[in-house]
């Protein structure tokens, strides 16, 4: 009696895993807020999130299995940032992700206690978060810069590519120019003995940009160094334009500049923060506190160059430069 007790005990138990097994697992609900079109979170060739997608998988974490991905952007939509935010807010996702720190601080101001996972520059001087080791809050993600000493650097490609340069403007939001890379390039410039005029940009719109160019032109710069702000990301093909009609050398801190038609980037390899990204959500969607979760910094950077634009202008790109970039565009 006993053992048929014990038999029928086992079959009962081997039955309940079965149904566990046959449930489907949970659901999490997360939502994506790009700068760009929709379109871009699924392309596959994109060298951002093509390896979020990937890592993700990898991690055990799947669209149309355990996660159900809300997407928005920016580009093409007539209200503010912040309607935005409080559109995606209010369909509850559990965590958001949020590209440039304009939507982060949108959604950050709307979300309450909604984590996010951000890409974008400085989070402390954007006001993201307290520390990089611990952000506090409900905010952690990737800084695409791994400190203001970059700005250094991209003044010193500036200035490889064209030696003579000794006006440089540097197109930036106004608040932008008050943080830390203030110090970086007026420090790189005094070494390579650039004079630096801060070309500041007080409201994102065509004719703010168009002033700026017409201040860029009598001033008589020799070149151009553009800031990695979103707001400017979002105009890029604006200012790649103008850039072009003032027939300037100039370098840019995203590669999104290069492919509509500018000079050269030189820019955080995206793929392995595209994989960090990935990592940040699978922590907080298994119960980890974002704001304890330390905000990563890129070790890897790229530059890419496009001849087409130097042919343009008439310059010629030493090739000691070209034998350094990650890619060159003929």
């Amino acid at each position: 009696m006993r053992r048929r007790d014990f038999t029928i005990g086992l079959l009962l138990a081997a039955a309940g895993r079965t149904v566990r097994a046959l449930e489907p697992a949970k659901q999490h609900r997360i939502a994506i807020v790009e700068v760009s079109s929709v379109a871009s979170i699924d392309d596959p060739g994109s060298r951002l999130w093509q390896p979020f997608w990937k890592e993700l998988h990898r991690l055990g974490d799947a669209e149309g299995q355990n996660l159900a991905v809300e997407r928005y952007s920016v580009e093409g939509r007539p209200e503010s940032d912040v309607d935005l935010a409080r559109e995606v807010v209010n369909r509850n996702p559990e965590v958001i992700v949020a590209v440039t720190d304009h939507i982060a601080r949108a959604v950050q101001a709307a979300a309450g206690t909604t984590p996010i996972v951000w890409i974008g520059g400085d989070p402390i001087e954007a006001g993201l978060a307290t520390s990089l080791a611990r952000p506090g809050g409900k905010i952690t993600g990737v800084d695409v810069y791994a400190g203001d000493e970059i700005w250094g650097k991209l003044l010193q490609i500036l200035k490889e590519t064209t030696p003579a340069a000794s006006k440089v403007a540097f197109l930036a939001m106004r608040g932008s120019w008050e943080g830390g890379q203030r110090q970086a390039l007026q420090g790189a410039s005094q070494r390579l003995q650039i004079s630096l005029t801060p070309m500041l940009i007080e409201e994102s719109t065509p004719p703010e940009y168009q002033r700026v160019f017409a201040d860029i032109a009598r001033e008589q710069s020799d070149a151009i160094i553009v800031h990695a702000r979103g707001e400017l990301l979002r105009s890029r093909e604006l200012i790649v334009e103008l850039v072009e009609k003032s027939r300037l050398p100039a370098i840019y801190p995203w590669r999104e500049y290069v492919e509509a038609g500018g000079l050269m980037a030189y820019a955080s390899d995206f793929r392995e923060l595209g994989r960090r990204m990935a990592d940040d959500l699978h922590e907080i969607l298994n119960g980890a506190n974002p704001g304890d979760i330390p905000i990563y910094l890129p070790t890897k950077y790229e530059l890419v160059i496009n001849l087409n634009a130097a042919k343009a202008i008439g310059l010629t790109v030493p090739p000691s430069l070209l034998a350094t970039a990650f890619e060159v565009i003929e």
